[in-house]
């Protein structure tokens, strides 16, 4: 399975949606530099299909860039919420590691209160980093182990 990068998007607030930069650093052990998700825990990097967005296009989510929902990395062409937890990901050069399907969305998220729903619980995955380096808009993702 494989898939490519579509966006790499940082926030330096939790709880607000990211903006796209181009590269981005992965840090082993610690997520995105400059990101206000990252550090030493099992969500270091959000992602998120590019087809799942799609999907909510039923919610207000006209004019909408890339990070919206919150995710790192915005991705197309590989179905990730049916990937299962442990699965590692080439990201580039970098390695991932897949350690959560979904969330439980909070209260107060601005997300919502800006699209009306977020799809995040339900089809976002999380991983920690394993190899860091750069990550590049149009990288190839693929399914390593």
């Amino acid at each position: 399975m494989e898939g490519k990068v579509v966006a790499i998007n940082i926030s330096e607030k939790k709880k607000t949606p990211k903006k796209t930069i181009n590269p981005g650093t992965l840090i082993e052990n610690f997520g995105f530099e400059g990101d206000a998700h990252a550090g030493s825990w099992h969500r270091q990097v959000s992602l998120l299909a590019k087809e799942s967005i799609e999907k909510s296009k039923g919610m207000r989510t006209d004019g909408i860039c890339h990070g919206i929902f919150a995710e790192n990395l915005t991705t197309e062409g590989i179905k990730l919420h049916a990937l299962p937890v442990g699965t590692k990901l080439a990201v580039g050069d970098c390695v991932i590691e897949i350690t959560q399907i979904g969330k439980e969305c909070h209260d107060g998220c601005a997300i919502k209160e800006l699209v009306g729903q977020c799809i995040m619980p339900k089809e976002g995955i999380f991983a920690k980093v394993i190899k860091g380096g750069k990550v590049y808009q149009g990288d190839i993702i693929e399914v390593i182990d």
